[in-house]
């Protein structure tokens, strides 16, 4: 495979490549340690110390004790455990505070609870995706159950203070719950130095595997199970254990505690570089978020002039994998909802590419894309507006074929 021909993978914030020692660790409980954790044989015996192996290794990346970690089947799940439990164990709970840059995973269970007359207030952001504390702390009603804010934004990579609007909501004697997915493997969590009751995480994330994902539920604070029969996860969360994946899950979060506490700086160099390179070479294009913290890895960009699905379609033709947002929202035709609220009278929302790197990029991955984005914005712009003035879709002059960009495939 050449250079030109090579798949640069810019989209590590909709799923991550199975890092080589996750799958060696997955394979024998796919093989032959198939028991059962729940029988009481000594077959059975494997895979059941297997999980609770697993279940340390999550805790120590969490800073947490073993026996707070539910494993779910991902991030979505774990959401919608948390709203569920929480209106569930306080019947006289008829409101949520969440905010309007959610994941759907979050959005659509509480726009959901509208319905079974559940009020929910959805707390705007800035123009770089900050959250107002004050605002947020006013939101809060004797009658609120919930608040969930997510740690960190899926398509902007914006961090929320969530430490400190959960001191907020212990004050109030309210639950709080984060939607961890983007962040955990990716900066340092210590719970147990948190006022955090819930957090639901996404093992595909951090280079697990899909389909496995885990929820922390604070000792001292009531759960009801979403999925009930079997007892098993201590009676939390009903359900054979999905032994390999739970594997995976285990060993994917032990390496990325060894990354972070090696205090690697590759991703955010990357990051950085690329950032700086693309704000360089291409005019009118700005970094949505620039002004909050924001995880290492995520680089929303924004372009004057372009259509995200045209700048998708030819990148793609290119090798060059990235999204205009969420990967759960791939295909609509709406606008992003996140960069809307975030700039609700702009259309940024529309010409915005989100960039997120991961361990396993090279630097010369990074070299390939800052030389082929800035001419591929720049072909999208002479498309658009033709010699004879007048304006066409950039999405139905790439679909035939992509042009051939000048110095390069």
């Amino acid at each position: 495979m050449t250079a030109t021909d090579e798949l640069i993978y810019l989209d590590n914030n909709a799923t991550t490549q199975l890092d080589p020692g996750v799958i060696e660790e997955m394979v024998p409980f796919l093989r032959e340690h198939y028991g059962n954790p729940s029988s009481g044989y000594a077959f059975a015996a494997k895979a059941r110390k297997a999980v609770d192996l697993a279940r340390e290794r999550l805790a120590a990346l969490l800073g947490c004790e073993p026996s707070e970690i539910v494993f779910t089947s991902g991030g979505t799940e774990s959401n919608n455990a948390v709203i569920n439990s929480a209106l569930q164990c306080d019947p006289r709970g008829k409101h949520v505070v969440t905010s309007a840059v959610e994941h759907s995973a979050v959005l659509q269970p509480c726009q959901d609870l509208t319905k079974r007359g559940c009020e929910v207030t959805f707390v705007g952001v800035d123009g770089d995706g900050n959250v107002d504390l004050a605002e947020l702390e006013a939101a809060i009603r004797p009658e609120t159950a919930l608040v969930s804010m997510m740690w960190a934004n899926n398509e902007t990579g914006v961090l929320f203070p969530v430490e400190k609007i959960a001191a907020i909501c212990r004050e109030k004697r309210v639950l709080f719950h984060t939607d961890a997915v983007q962040a955990t493997g990716k900066i340092p969590i210590r719970l147990r130095d948190t006022a955090i009751n819930f957090l639901s995480l996404s093992a595909h994330k951090f280079h697990g595997p899909k389909g496995v994902g885990a929820l922390y539920v604070n000792r001292r604070t009531r759960f009801h199970p979403l999925i009930a029969g079997g007892g098993q996860e201590n009676g939390r969360r009903g359900g054979t254990e999905n032994v390999a994946s739970i594997v995976a899950l285990g060993k994917a979060a032990e390496l990325a505690a060894e990354y972070l506490s090696a205090d690697k700086t590759q991703v955010r160099s990357m990051r950085d570089r690329f950032e700086r390179a693309i704000l360089e070479r291409v005019s009118g294009a700005s970094v949505n978020g620039a002004g909050a913290a924001r995880i290492p890895n995520t680089s929303s960009c924004s372009f004057e002039g372009i259509e995200s699905p045209a700048a998708l379609l030819l990148l793609d033709r290119h090798h060059i994998c990235c999204s205009a947002g969420s990967a759960c929202r791939s295909g609509s035709q709406e606008a992003s909802h996140v960069l809307r609220a975030m700039d609700s009278s702009g259309d940024r929302a529309r010409r915005s590419l989100r960039f997120s790197f991961g361990r396993f990029n090279t630097d010369a991955q990074v070299d390939r894309a800052i030389e082929l984005i800035p001419k591929v914005i720049e072909k999208l712009r002479q498309m658009a507006v033709p010699a004879h003035g007048s304006v066409v879709s950039p999405v139905a002059t790439v679909l035939p074929a992509a042009p051939e960009l000048s110095g390069g495939g």
